[in-house]
C-alpha cells in the first residue's frame, strides 16, 4: 500500500472533509499505513501528497477553503453530495411564491391592456367563510371604455353607463404540467372568475402538449388564458375570454366576505358615477388601491432575478 492509498482510505472517515493534519493523524491512529521511522515529517508528506491529488486533477479528491481560509480535503463523492444538498437547500430557500408573479401580471395588464388591477387576499376574508374560498379570484381588474372626444365620452356615459367599464378576473398559477393540473386549475378559474365580464386563467409555465385541450376548454366555457413572461410586456393572451354579463349575486357575496374586493367595487362605482370634472381625481383614488406596476423592463427583470423567477 502506498501513502496515497492510505490517504484515500483515511478520507472515507471524513464525510465533511478534514485538514491534512487530521487525515495524517487518522492514518496513524488506525494504523492504516506505517511510516518510515526515520522520516522526520511524515505529516508534511501527507500534506504534499494531498496537494498532488489536486494539482494532478485526480477525480477522487476535492479541496475547499473553510471559514478560516484553511484547506479542507474530501473524497469527491462527499463533495458532490454536499454540493447537491447545498443546491437543494438554496433552491428551497429562494423558490418564488405564486404571489410573486402578481406584479408581473399587473404590469402586463396596465401597460399592455390599460387594465387597473388589484390582488384579492383570500386570508383577509371573513374567517367564517373559509368554505367559500373557491369564489375568490386571485386578481381583479377594471377596464374603462373611453373616447378621446369629451362630448362623445359624456354622451356614451349618459346613454350606456353599464358599458363604460368591464371587470376582469384572473386565476394565477406558477405552472401547469399535467392534464390533471390543467383541469383542476381551469375549473377553479370557472368557479372563481365566471362572475366577471372577462375571466382568465394565467400561468407562468404550461406544458405545450396541453394547448389543444386548453383550446377545447376555452371554446366550451369561455375562460381565456394568458401566458406570463419575466418581461411582462412579452406576456401574451393565448385564448381570449368571452364577454359575459356581470353576475351580481357572486359580486355581492364577495363584497360581503372580503373587504378589499368591496373597496375595489366601491371605487369603480365612484368612477362611473363621477361628474366629468372629478373623474381624474376619482380614478387616482382607484389607482392608489391597485397593485403597483413596474415602470420599465429593467425594473421587472431585476425583480425576477431577486425572486428567482427564471
Amino acid at each position: 500500500m502506498t501513502i496515497k492509498d492510505a490517504i484515500l482510505i483515511s478520507l472515507k472517515d471524513f464525510p465533511d472533509g478534514a485538514k491534512s493534519r487530521d487525515i495524517y493523524q487518522n492514518i496513524v491512529d488506525k494504523k492504516i499505513f506505517e511510516f518510515n521511522q526515520n522520516a522526520k515529517t511524515p505529516d508534511m508528506t501527507v500534506q504534499a501528497l494531498l496537494g498532488d491529488f489536486i494539482r494532478d486533477n485526480d477525480p477522487r479528491v476535492c479541496r475547499t477553503l473553510n471559514e478560516k481560509k484553511v484547506y479542507i480535503y474530501s473524497l469527491s463523492e462527499y463533495c458532490k453530495a454536499a454540493n447537491d444538498k447545498a443546491t437543494q437547500k438554496k433552491s428551497a430557500k429562494t423558490a418564488y411564491n405564486e404571489r410573486d408573479l402578481h406584479p408581473l401580471l399587473s404590469t402586463y395588464l396596465k401597460l399592455r391592456k390599460g387594465i387597473m388591477s388589484k390582488t384579492i387576499f383570500h386570508e383577509h376574508s371573513n374567517k367564517n367563510e373559509e368554505h367559500q374560498k373557491w369564489i375568490h379570484p386571485d386578481i381583479v381588474g377594471v377596464e374603462f371604455i373611453e373616447y378621446k372626444d369629451n362630448v362623445c365620452q359624456s354622451f356614451f356615459k349618459a346613454t350606456n353607463r353599464n358599458d363604460t367599464f368591464k371587470i376582469h378576473s384572473y386565476e394565477l398559477k406558477k405552472e401547469i404540467t399535467t392534464d390533471y393540473e390543467l383541469k383542476k386549475c381551469f375549473f377553479q378559474a370557472v368557479s372563481n372568475s365566471s362572475w366577471a365580464n372577462y375571466s382568465y386563467l394565467v400561468a407562468f409555465k404550461i406544458n405545450e402538449n396541453l394547448i389543444d385541450e386548453l383550446e377545447r376548454l376555452n371554446n366550451s366555457f369561455g375562460i381565456g388564458f394568458i401566458q406570463l413572461n419575466t418581461n411582462p410586456l412579452n406576456s401574451k393572451v393565448l385564448f381570449q375570454s368571452k364577454d359575459k354579463q356581470l353576475e351580481f349575486r357572486t359580486i355581492e357575496r364577495l363584497c360581503e366576505i372580503n373587504p378589499e374586493f368591496k373597496t375595489f367595487i366601491r371605487q369603480i362605482e365612484k368612477v362611473v358615477t363621477a361628474s366629468d370634472k372629478y373623474v381624474l381625481d376619482v380614478k387616482k383614488g382607484l389607482s392608489d388601491i391597485c397593485d403597483k406596476v413596474f415602470e420599465t423592463e429593467t425594473e421587472a427583470m431585476k425583480y425576477c432575478e431577486l425572486k428567482n423567477i427564471l
